[in-house]
């Protein structure tokens, strides 16, 4: 394991990634329920920035238009989805939206928690944290492992993925050993969560709460 980077003191700000069906969300809950600290999944950030009164919002609409819209004049995430299906230069163009405003936000709230110094941590979940450049915003980036098997299978129960769709999200994603080589800690998630939180309380035993 490399030498760790956080410290007490001060507001650390953790990454975490990891493949589909990996259990972040898991982990992260675990995290939350345990330790002082604020957890930002980016997912809930993108659905919170294609809200009414940000710029993503009329970027997206300008692009797709007002038939993404429901009845409350909100962005609804099924007509977006339908509207981009089968068309890669739509996708483009929504990720080079979505992206960079997701990235601007969630390091705005690291900044906001640095000031405020009353958390020990900032964890920030994102499948793409090592593509989009978080290690140099992060103090360090931590991999939640699963075996592909144990991934499979739980896509399968909690998703119902068919074995075609599994393969071409994981075809779509970083191999194991480049999350490897770009983290500083590895949580192997193939078990279960007490396992896990073992691994996790071994890492940060000092500071729960």
């Amino acid at each position: 394991m490399k030498q760790s980077k956080i410290q007490k003191g001060k507001t650390n700000i953790i990454g975490v990634t990891g493949g589909v069906g990996a259990g972040k969300s898991t982990v992260l809950k675990y995290i939350g329920d345990n330790y002082n600290c604020k957890v930002v999944f980016s997912d809930d950030v993108a659905n919170e920035i294609k809200m009414k009164g940000y710029p993503a919002y009329d970027e997206l609409v300008r692009i797709l238009g007002k038939a993404i819209l429901g009845d409350d004049g909100e962005i609804d995430r099924g007509k977006m989805a339908a509207a981009i299906f089968n068309d890669a230069k739509k996708l483009e163009k929504v990720n080079k939206i979505l992206h960079p405003a997701v990235n601007t936000f969630i390091i705005n709230i690291i900044d906001e928690e640095k000031l405020k110094n009353r958390l020990d941590f900032v964890f920030v979940e994102a499948a793409l944290l090592i593509e989009n450049g978080y290690k140099d915003i992060v103090d360090e980036l931590w991999y939640v492992y699963a075996d592909e098997a144990t991934r499979r299978k739980r896509l399968k129960d909690s998703r119902g993925y068919s074995d075609e769709k599994i393969d071409g999200i994981l075809g779509q994603q970083l191999n194991d050993e480049t999350y490897r080589l770009n983290s500083d800690f590895v949580i192997d998630n193939s078990k279960d969560l007490d396992s896990a939180g073992e691994q996790i309380n071994k890492k940060l035993g000092e500071w729960r709460v």
